[in-house]
């Protein structure tokens, strides 16, 4: 009997010293694991900081893009930011001409001279038959159901505007006008007009988004502000 427990108490030892071995044993395993992994794991953070830096760069390009294109485009000459002999807006009605202007040197019906366009052209392409151009002072205007727009300016003659707080008339200079536009400067050319001879002529942008298809057309002669043209394709 005493042999009996004795040999089944060596088994039982025997027993739970295996069973804690393998315990012990799975207990390594799992640690060396866990720090293997934790000390492969790369910090989120790093992972998020270089796409950051790479959206930082892009972003910092396309506004430098954007930047370079405004500082070279040709300035804009906005209607609404003029003024004629510093009172008129471009667009008026006929009673507004009078006040300001006077009675009209000279008319022209539209008809009788038929422009390939006209200021004020319905939508489906007519144009009023009593439409007609007013001239004064050389500068001309165009006139239809008593609304009124300017179409050309003859500064020699002694009309001006008024821009961004400053004088457009006979008297401004080259140099005066390529530090008002100095980008449109960069190409001004020579041309001959019908009536007026050799010119030069630089082009200005109606509206900062491209929208109208047209463009303002500075004349220039003998060095002085001559005329303006407010031009759009047929």
């Amino acid at each position: 009997m005493r042999d009996t427990f004795f040999s089944w108490n060596i088994s039982f030892n025997r027993n739970h010293r295996v069973t804690l071995l393998v315990v012990l044993f799975s207990f390594y395993i799992i640690l060396c694991t866990l720090l293997s992994s934790c000390g492969s794991r790369t910090d989120p953070s790093s992972k998020a900081a270089v796409p950051t830096r790479v959206k930082s760069k892009e972003i910092k390009n396309e506004n430098s893009t954007s930047q370079t294109e405004a500082d070279t485009a040709i300035e804009v000459m906005d209607e609404k930011e003029i003024r004629f002999n510093g009172q008129l807006k471009r667009y008026f009605s006929f009673k507004e001409f009078q006040l300001v202007l006077g009675k009209p040197d000279s008319t022209k019906l539209l008809s009788e001279i038929e422009p390939c366009t006209t200021i004020f052209q319905e939508a489906d392409g007519s144009v009023d038959p009593e439409a007609r151009y007013l001239y004064k002072n050389g500068s001309r205007f165009e006139c239809s159901r008593g609304k009124v727009a300017i179409d050309q300016v003859r500064f020699s003659d002694g009309d001006f505007l008024i821009f961004h707080h400053q004088s457009l008339n006979k008297n401004t200079t080259v140099s005066a006008l390529k530090k008002l536009f100095p980008n449109a400067a960069k190409y001004i050319a020579d041309i001959d007009v019908a009536d007026e001879g050799k010119l030069q002529v630089m082009l200005l942008r109606e509206d900062k988004d491209n929208v109208s298809d047209g463009h303002i057309k500075i004349f220039i002669k003998n060095g002085k502000l001559y005329s303006m043209h407010w031009w759009f394709p047929c």
